[in-house]
This record gives C-alpha cells, sequence and structure tokens, in this order.
C-alpha cells in the first residue's frame, strides 16, 4: 500500500521499481540540490579562508571567480573581453558542465518529459479519472483505461491545480490566524505571570496588614494585661505595708501589756490600766471583718476570645467572581507617604487603591486646604495617581486629603497628610517670561541684557503670603547704568524701566545714589549707589504689607512701599552695561 495515496498495488517481477515513480517530488528534490550546489560553488583564486562564494563562471578558463577576483584577475578588456562569463554551475564539481557529463538533465538542459510506465516510447497526454492517473494513448487504445473516464491532461492539471491553490489558501487563512494565535497564548502568558506576580504582592501585602494588625492588637492586649498586674500588685503592696503596719502596733502593744501584767504593784496597775485596756480593745478593734483578706485574687478576671478569629483565618480564601455582582463605589485610597513631599511652595501628593480591590474606580478627587487651616477645595480631579499643586504659600501648612469615584458615587476621603512648604524662598530667574534681549546663564541665575534700553526679567516664584528676602550681587558695573531691583506682576511690561508702570514696585541705582520708582513717580532719594561688587538686597513682607531695600547691608531709608497686597514676583531691569546675579533661601535680616 502505497502511504501517500493509501492505494494498494501488486509487484511484478520489476518489484519496487513497478511503482510509479512520484515524479512531482523528483523535480522538487532536483531544484533543491541545484540550489544548494550553486550556493555551495566557492572562488577558485581566493586567498581568504574559506573562500567567497563565487559569482561568475568563465566558459574559456573554466574558472569560478567571486567578485573581488573578477576585477583583480580577469578585467573585462584585453584578451579576457571576449571570454563569456555565466553564473555559477549547479554542480561546482566540474566547472564546465553538469555532475552527469552535461546529459538532459545537467543545469544547461530542458526537463525530460515523463513517459508512460507501461509503454515506455510514449509520453503522458490524457489523464484517468476512473483511475486518478495520466495515461497514453496506447493505454487508452489497448489498455485496461480503454473504456474509463478521461481528459485533457493539460485541463485536468490547471482544475487540480486550481483546487489545490483554493484548499492552499483555506489553510494559510488558518495558519494566518494559528500565528495571531499564538502572539495572544504568548501574550496571555506574560499576562499571566504578570498578574500572577501582581496577585502575589498583593496577597503578601494583605497577610502583611492582618500580621501587622495583629500584632498591634497583641501589644494593646498585652498592655490591658500589664495594667492589670501592676494594679493588682500595688493593691497587696498596699494591704502588705498597712498590715505589717498594724502587726507591728499590736506586737508592740501586747509586749508592753505583758510587761504591765507582770508588775505586782496594784495602784500603779490600777493607776493606768482603764488606759490600757481602752487601747488594748481599740487595736482589736482595728482587725474588722475583711480586714485580713486580700483586697484582689491572684486570677486574672481577663478571657480571650481566640476561636472566631481563628475560624475565620482558617476560611481566609479567595473570592470566585464567576458572577458579574452590583458595582459599589471604590473603597478608601491609600495615600503613599513616601513618594509625598514638598519642593518651595509647591506640594506632590501620591495614592493608590488597596490591593485586590475589585470596585472599579474612574477616577480621584483631590482635595487641599488653603494652608491656614480653613475649607478644603478641589484642585485636581481626574485619573491621575501623582499630582503637583504649584502656586502655595510659603512657609505654610496644608491639609490633603483624596477619594475615588465610579458610576455608582463617591468613596469615602482617605487619610489626612500634612504638608509643610519650604520657609524660605528657592528660585531663580524665568527665561520663559524675560524680555527677548535679556541674556541668561549659570543655571538662569546670572543676567544680563543685549541692549543699551532697560529690559525686564521676573524671578520663577510668586509670593502673596509671609516675609521673603534675597539679594543681587552686581558682576560689572559700566558707564554708570541704573539697574532697578524690586517686584512685579506677571504683567508688568517688560522693554522699559522697571517701575515706571503700575505693575512694579522698584528701587532704580546709579553709582551716587538710589530712588524707589511706582507708575514713574520718583520719590525717596537717598545717598549711596552701586558699584562692581555691590550687593542689593530686597526685602518683601507681605505681612506688613511693604517693601525695603538694602544696599551692602544698610537699609535704604523707611520701606520703600505700604499697603502692597496681592501675588508678586522678584523683577530686575537692567541693560548690556550691567550684569547681576541672583541668590535666593536667605534669612531675614
Amino acid at each position: 500500500t502505497c502511504p501517500q495515496c493509501h492505494r494498494s498495488a501488486s509487484l511484478d517481477q520489476r518489484g519496487l521499481r513497478g511503482f510509479q515513480r512520484n515524479r512531482l517530488l523528483e523535480a522538487i528534490v532536483q531544484r533543491y540540490q541545484q540550489g544548494r550546489a550553486a550556493a555551495a560553488a566557492k572562488c577558485q583564486l581566493c586567498d581568504r579562508s574559506p573562500p567567497e562564494p563565487a559569482a561568475v563562471l568563465c566558459e574559456q578558463c573554466e574558472v569560478l571567480y567571486c567578485a573581488a577576483c573578477q576585477l583583480r584577475c580577469h578585467p573585462a578588456r584585453g584578451p579576457f573581453a571576449k571570454h563569456r562569463l555565466a553564473p555559477p554551475p549547479a554542480h561546482p564539481g566540474a566547472p564546465g558542465g553538469g555532475g552527469d557529463g552535461g546529459g538532459g538533465k545537467g543545469a544547461g538542459g530542458g526537463r525530460k518529459l515523463p513517459t508512460c510506465a507501461e509503454h515506455d516510447l510514449e509520453n503522458y497526454s490524457m489523464y484517468c479519472v476512473s483511475c486518478r492517473s495520466p495515461v497514453c494513448y496506447q493505454c487508452l487504445e489497448e489498455g485496461k483505461h480503454s473504456k474509463h473516464d478521461v481528459k485533457a491532461l493539460g485541463a485536468m492539471w490547471k482544475q487540480h491545480k486550481a483546487q489545490l491553490s483554493q484548499a492552499l489558501n483555506g489553510v494559510s487563512d488558518k495558519a494566518k490566524e494559528a500565528k495571531e494565535f499564538l502572539v495572544q497564548l504568548k501574550n496571555l502568558l506574560q499576562q499571566i505571570q504578570e498578574n500572577g506576580l501582581d496577585y502575589e504582592a498583593c496577597l503578601v501585602a494583605q497577610c502583611d496588614a492582618l500580621v501587622d494588625a495583629l500584632t498591634r492588637q497583641k501589644a494593646k492586649l498585652l498592655t490591658k494585661v500589664t495594667k492589670e498586674r501592676e494594679h493588682k500588685l500595688k493593691v497587696v503592696w498596699d494591704q502588705i505595708n498597712h498590715c505589717t503596719l498594724k502587726l507591728r502596733q499590736s506586737t508592740g502593744l501586747m509586749e508592753y501589756c505583758l510587761e504591765v501584767i507582770k508588775e505586782n504593784d496594784p495602784s500603779g496597775f490600777l493607776q493606768i490600766s482603764d488606759a490600757l485596756i481602752k487601747r488594748v480593745q481599740g487595736s482589736q478593734e482595728q482587725w474588722v471583718k475583711g480586714a485580713l483578706e486580700p483586697k484582689v485574687s491572684a486570677e486574672f478576671d481577663l478571657t480571650l476570645d481566640s476561636e472566631p478569629l481563628l475560624q475565620s483565618i482558617h476560611q481566609l480564601d479567595f473570592i470566585q467572581m464567576k458572577c458579574r455582582v452590583p458595582v459599589s463605589v471604590p473603597p478608601v485610597p491609600l495615600l503613599q507617604l513616601e513618594k509625598c513631599c514638598t519642593r518651595n511652595n509647591s506640594v506632590t501628593l501620591a495614592w493608590r487603591m488597596p490591593p485586590l480591590s475589585h470596585n472599579p474606580v474612574e477616577g480621584y478627587i483631590l482635595e487641599l486646604d488653603d494652608g491656614d487651616g480653613g475649607q478644603f477645595r478641589e484642585v485636581y480631579v481626574g485619573k491621575e495617581t501623582l499630582c503637583t499643586i504649584d502656586g502655595l504659600h510659603f512657609n505654610s501648612t496644608y491639609n490633603a486629603r483624596v477619594k475615588a469615584f465610579n458610576s455608582s458615587g463617591v468613596g469615602p476621603y482617605s487619610k489626612t497628610v500634612i504638608l509643610q512648604t519650604s520657609d524660605v524662598a528657592w528660585f531663580t530667574f524665568d527665561p520663559s517670561s524675560a524680555h527677548r534681549d535679556i541674556v541668561l546663564s549659570n543655571d538662569n541665575q546670572t543676567a544680563t541684557c543685549n541692549s543699551y534700553d532697560d529690559r525686564v526679567v521676573l524671578g520663577t516664584a510668586a509670593f502673596s503670603k509671609g516675609v521673603h528676602y534675597w539679594e543681587l550681587h552686581v558682576d560689572r558695573y559700566d558707564n554708570h547704568p541704573d539697574p532697578a531691583f524690586g517686584i512685579a506682576r506677571i504683567n508688568v511690561v517688560k522693554d522699559m524701566m522697571l517701575g515706571k508702570d503700575d505693575k512694579a514696585w522698584a528701587m532704580y541705582v546709579d553709582n551716587n545714589r538710589s530712588w524707589f520708582m511706582h507708575c514713574n513717580s520718583h520719590t525717596n532719594r537717598t545717598e549711596g549707589g552701586v558699584s562692581k561688587g555691590a550687593t542689593v538686597g530686597v526685602l518683601l513682607d507681605l505681612n506688613k504689607h511693604n517693601l525695603t531695600f538694602y544696599i551692602n547691608g544698610q537699609q535704604q531709608g523707611p520701606p520703600a512701599f505700604e499697603n502692597i497686597e496681592g501675588v508678586f514676583m522678584p523683577a530686575l531691569s537692567l541693560n548690556r552695561n550691567v550684569q547681576v546675579t541672583l541668590h535666593t533661601g536667605l534669612e531675614v535680616p
């Protein structure tokens, strides 16, 4: 029986050679062998080890060349110009022709047409539908196929080829689906691995939380036992001391009475007997009923009923979520205190949901108070679990809390976290809001200008509360310019001297004296100017609502401006003849 077509056949005197040959498989094997041989052809002039694959064969020289050796040893000029170059042969062992002597099945010949197994001289021309095999004309006239249904070989070849292609398309689609399914399964493997690790971590966290809760409760119970024990010991020790004192008094009285009884002087005895009898009776009355009984027992009236908890622990198991359960509001979010922090006048908060929380979460609401114990207000609503709030007051204490929400409603608040903003301000010059002629360097702490006109640059911090102080060191001062130092609102005009509009409060100074300026009004002329190396200090006191200036540590007159309220930013105006460096985070002078 043929293992491929599963048809049975009887062997004749030719044995296995009497079976039909699988010419299709022979052709595939032959193509494979030729391709392998062509790939194995190596250059015969290469100095490299191993030699490079051959690119051409010179039919006159009968030598295989790689591309480099052809250019070097067989140039296309001179006597080599007329040589014919051909692709490498199928069998590299015989450069001049095929390995079988150059016959019809060699690399240069065509494929030989198959002949009939029954009639060696006849080629196949028809296809017997009944026997499902190709036949020749002589088989139809003389052989067993004469009365069978036959069709043209070419037509049946095309028909079966089309059927195979159609079936192959179906297999190809299934193979594509199988590949996608394999990718899905591999992704599923990764998800299972990741989810397994997550659930293991959550399980460990939950069990650790249970152990921590049990440890804390154990500590509380031990404290109760300790207090009860100390109370009992104190009562017993008090009773021992009291009883010892009474016993000492009674013993002394007894010994005295015995000595009195031994005396033979009746008059002396009767002189003190009444008082002594009263003392003895009074001493006896001190030992009232219960005085010689312990006030506390050695037993502890504390019974710990741990059986329900043990049963709960033994019954602790996973809930199989096989059916859809009603959606409840989200549980309490957990603040991640190790990620909560403050920087300058901004705070960053982070939170997460409890492990193995099955209720969906659509978003979170973060609330913050006003830094002065006032009402909470919403500062963020969204899906993120990390949020930074900028523009807060310096040196203030803020309370923050968060809650989650979904389609069923809003969950409970988290615990409140307390965050303290910086007591002093650290800031630099702000390149994003500075005039385009301003030149910043030294990590935006040093400023100068490209223009001879005054240009304004602001600081990165904004103040609305508290007391703040910063200094500016004059690095360069040429040709007696008038730099101005002070504060401004965010929308100050930046192409003229600071203080000329109503959005800035400043002190401008030359090499001899200084003036205060606001709304282009010049006041409080004061002697003392600046030069290279000088330091100008700016003190903004928003508790008293005034602004004060210093030059080289000396205050320039009284506070320059009073009744200042609102939000202000450090500001500076200068031209190309001045360069200053900003120093922040300083204590108030």
